[in-house]
């Protein structure tokens, strides 16, 4: 069994990095969070006398709310830090900015544009660096949604999990990632066009022939969604990518989760998203507040996984 000292000063940039034992480990904790929360338990004293250096190079309302109250609950010091606050942005290099916070923080959170600038940043500082998205992933977020899965459904062995949208979006590469390791069954309902990251690929498809979980892609989003018990779906256009938004909306626009493709799913199947929605384009309105929908505890979720990752990370 995974030991609670077992994470401590591990960085957490891509769940490839991280084993099934691993990962469950961190879902139990998270379940654990959740509980003492609820229990009354607000404030722990968990993470006293340390602080998190977060740093934003993208806007963000969950990710950035949700890892502030977290750290400020285990008793840490949230010190948030956009791209303009910092000598980075007026060109101090990022293993001279890694070095200088780990002098200061115990622990570097990051939302980046390009994912390599995460890996360098994790090179040279000696203090956990948490991926809080990155072009590559978002493991924070797939923690959540599988959280959320595990809460709606009890298990995770055997269920399928249909993404429709873009095949190379960094969210579909963390769900593929811990799916794969959990024995959640992916398919994919994506423009031939848009293919996930070659690595990522192969990494869940590994890990899926020995838990058994299918990893399958398809043109039609009718295929991915039949009998479907969980039903996930991005934006199109992601932040930085504005230069090819009406091109991408145009392939994409085959692809809306509406009411007529969740009848498909699985009679009691759920609907997940990531947010923030682009209503009336990825997601129709009477899916995303309808029965189906999930979002908001998906979204709630984030709070005690990131309590989670911080708590078995940091030192």
């Amino acid at each position: 069994m995974t030991s609670p000292h077992e994470l401590k000063g591990k960085d957490f940039l891509c769940l490839t990095d991280y084993s099934t034992e691993q990962i469950n480990f961190l879902l139990d904790l998270s379940r654990q969070m959740k509980e003492r929360f609820y229990a009354g338990e607000r404030m722990l004293d968990t993470l006293r006398g340390r602080s998190v250096a977060m740093i934003f190079e993208k806007p963000s309302t969950r990710t950035r709310v949700s890892l502030e109250v977290a750290a400020y609950q285990l008793g840490a010091l949230p010190i948030m830090l956009s791209s303009s606050e910092l000598q980075l942005g007026r060109g101090e290099s990022i293993p001279d900015t890694a070095r200088t916070l780990s002098r200061f923080v115990d622990a570097i959170a990051a939302r980046v544009r390009n994912h390599r600038d995460l890996e360098v940043l994790a090179q040279y500082a000696t203090v956990p660096v948490i991926n809080a998205l990155s072009d590559l992933s978002h493991p924070l977020q797939a923690l959540a949604d599988y959280l959320t899965i595990y809460e709606k459904k009890g298990k995770f062995s055997g269920l399928k999990l249909a993404f429709v949208g873009d095949g190379s979006d960094n969210m579909l590469h963390s769900l593929m990632v811990v799916g794969a390791k959990l024995g959640v069954s992916i398919y994919v309902a994506s423009p031939a066009s848009l293919k996930p990251n070659e690595s990522i690929l192969a990494a869940a498809m590994k890990d899926a022939e020995i838990t058994g979980a299918e990893i399958k892609f398809t043109e039609k989003p009718e295929e991915a969604v039949d009998g479907a018990d969980i039903v996930y779906t991005d934006v199109w256009v992601s932040m930085g990518q504005e230069s090819m938004a009406e091109a991408k909306r145009k392939l994409l626009a085959p692809y809306q989760v509406n009411a007529k493709l969740m009848e498909r799913a699985s009679s009691r199947a759920i609907f997940m998203h990531c947010l923030p929605a682009h209503r009336g384009e990825e997601v129709t309105d009477d899916v995303i507040d309808g029965p189906w929908s999930v979002v908001w505890d998906e979204a709630e979720n984030r709070l005690h996984t990131e309590k989670a990752v911080l708590a078995a990370l940091i030192p």
